[in-house]
């Protein structure tokens, strides 16, 4: 493990996140965990998938 994440661990330790920063991080993974179940329910559209270039031989 390298030491800058020893010391990232420390400060948290010391100085840990505000309960609103906890709730902020865990309302956006929760969010990014729906968008992604949907998406698996649902289908991705397909007018929104990136079109592929075509393949030029030379």
């Amino acid at each position: 493990m390298p030491v800058q994440w020893l010391l990232r661990m420390v400060t948290w330790a010391r100085n840990p996140p505000s309960a609103a920063r906890v709730w902020l991080v865990l309302g956006v993974v929760a969010a990014c965990l729906a968008i992604w179940g949907i998406e698996q329910l649902v289908g991705f559209p397909e007018d929104w998938a990136p079109a592929r270039a075509p393949v030029q031989l030379r």
